[in-house]
């Protein structure tokens, strides 16, 4: 089996795993980094039942947790409103 060239950047990291490649041999574990944005901080909030459901459905189709969605929902919009 020949061997997978090791990622350049992140974008060519991000592109290649959109593109449904096995990623996981292309990572330099070595010299991988975890980068922490800050302290969490929880928070709690009431929604309507209704929308906790159309949430559900969406996150359901694509396979993700309803509490992922939600901050990279978050995360988005906060960074369109900085804009």
């Amino acid at each position: 089996m020949k061997a997978k060239k090791i990622v350049q950047s992140s974008e060519e990291l991000d592109r290649r795993f959109d593109e449904g490649e096995d990623i996981h041999e292309l990572i330099d574990m070595p010299r991988a980094k975890i980068i922490r944005h800050g302290k969490k901080v929880r928070i709690t909030l009431d929604v309507a039942e209704s929308l906790v459901n159309d949430i559900d459905v969406i996150r359901e189709e694509m396979g993700v947790d309803r509490g992922a969605l939600i901050k990279v929902w978050l995360y988005e919009r906060v960074q369109q409103e900085k804009q």
